[in-house]
């Protein structure tokens, strides 16, 4: 990836995380781009030369349609790579891209010795959520929630801050 795509990248991947965690309910539309500004700021302080941090761009006959982030993580007693964000345009979904990038990571990954590939998706995004499937990707964790009719509409929390639930 170079500089200016880069640049391209990161002004895609920061929108559209705010978005996403918009509509999964996480973050407040009024703060979300500057959380998200943060967010890439923190794991991608060094742009281009951050370590550990790999930005690769999809291409299709020469042409990038795409980009995939990943970066590599020590977990317990072993590397792994974490997939951070993989993006086809709009106009090149559902086409098999996305399936073919992330077979060629799954190869790279077996040569270089990394047994292990985790990634986070939203569960709204049932196409990714399917892709994963499709690919092996297992579920470790599952995060649900459900708004009540009365707070549907509105933002006000119905649980005071010091709240904690029991554990045990």
């Amino acid at each position: 990836m170079s500089e200016a795509d880069f640049g391209d990248f990161l002004a895609r991947s920061i929108m559209d995380f705010a978005e996403d965690k918009v509509r999964a309910g996480s973050w407040d539309p009024n703060e979300a781009v500057a959380n998200s500004r943060q967010v890439h700021e923190k794991l991608l302080s060094h742009g281009l030369s951050t370590p550990n941090q790999h930005l690769y761009m999809i291409e299709l006959d020469g042409h990038s349609v795409g980009n995939l982030w990943l970066a590599l993580e020590q977990r317990s007693t072993e590397a792994a790579w974490f997939i951070y964000d993989v993006f086809v345009e709009q106009s090149f979904r559902r086409r098999g891209i996305g399936f073919e990038a992330l077979t060629l990571l799954e190869k790279g990954a077996s040569q270089t010795g990394i047994r292990t590939i985790g990634l986070h998706v939203f569960g709204y995004n049932a196409a990714a959520r399917k892709l994963y499937e499709k690919l092996g990707y297992e579920v470790t964790d599952i995060n649900r929630r459900k708004i009540s009719d009365k707070q549907r509409n509105s933002q006000v929390c119905c649980l005071p801050m010091s709240w904690n639930r029991d554990v045990g």
